[in-house]
């Protein structure tokens, strides 16, 4: 093997060693180094430089003798936290939603990834034309042919994987499409929030640009609060949460809006 070749091998197994690493401290919300030596089979110096390395991608948060993945508002938007979590509720509630996406139509979805479950069932749907800033969602849609993908501009975020800013929200309102899929970080009956202002801009702008629009939540978002508020939950054509959303959250927001309850397998 060629020493590029022990290059790109020695990448992808880093690599994969730190998912492993993301995903088990997800699931268990701590480890210690001791662990995660037993987990990854490499030695304590190599799994200090992993999670030193994750740690300044925001995916861990360490602490002296081992790392937590115990939720702040920054590590939740992180797109690679969010491709890790709920990942059951946001299939069901990708396969509910889907039933609002007709052929022939243009829809545009947001940069959560709950959208981007989405995107990968519209190559069961038809011809569509999908507007996107996400760069996961535009990867998963640049190989469905019949997919005429657009691809918003403007100021990339590493944290977020997405583009965003003053060149993304023009864009958005030079277009007109038929229906808008997003979602966001927290909710109630009544109200939707974000705590990036940022985030919100380019939301409220592929809001404004759609003729209807779906909200999808999984039951995890609900009943929070964050800092900024996106849109009354009225303001959603229809709501699509999972079957563990609090039945008092799921009352209020029948009395706002159209609810689809996604049932989880199992």
């Amino acid at each position: 093997m060629s020493e590029q070749e022990k290059g790109v091998a020695g990448g992808r197994s880093r690599s994969t060693r730190q998912d492993r690493i993301v995903e088990h401290v997800l699931a268990r919300g701590s480890a210690s180094s001791a662990e995660l030596v037993e987990l990854t089979g490499v030695s304590l110096m190599t799994v200090h430089r992993d999670v030193d390395e994750l740690a300044r991608r925001g995916l861990v948060r360490k602490y002296r003798g081992g790392v937590s993945a115990q939720p702040t508002s920054v590590f939740e938007s992180h797109s690679d936290y969010r491709r890790s979590a709920r990942l059951r509720e946001k299939a069901a509630i990708a396969r509910a939603a889907l039933e609002h996406v007709e052929p022939g139509s243009s829809i545009m979805l947001d940069d959560s990834t709950s959208a981007l479950a989405v995107a990968q069932l519209l190559d069961e749907v038809g011809p569509l034309t999908v507007v996107t800033n996400y760069l996961p969602t535009i990867d998963v849609l640049k190989t469905m042919p019949e997919v005429r993908l657009i691809a918003l501009g403007g100021d990339y975020s590493r944290t977020h994987d997405s583009f965003n800013g003053i060149a993304c929200t023009e864009s958005i309102a030079a277009m007109a499409v038929d229906l808008a899929v997003v979602s966001t970080s927290s909710m109630t009956g009544s109200m939707t929030y974000h705590q990036e202002q940022e985030v919100v801009v380019v939301k409220r702008a592929m809001l404004d640009a759609a003729a209807r629009s779906v909200l999808l939540m999984d039951s995890s978002k609900s009943p929070r609060r964050a800092l900024h508020q996106l849109r009354p939950t009225d303001a959603f054509d229809a709501v699509v949460v999972d079957d563990r959303i609090s039945p008092a959250v799921l009352s209020e927001m029948r009395e706002h809006t159209a609810v689809t309850v996604a049932e989880l397998d199992g």
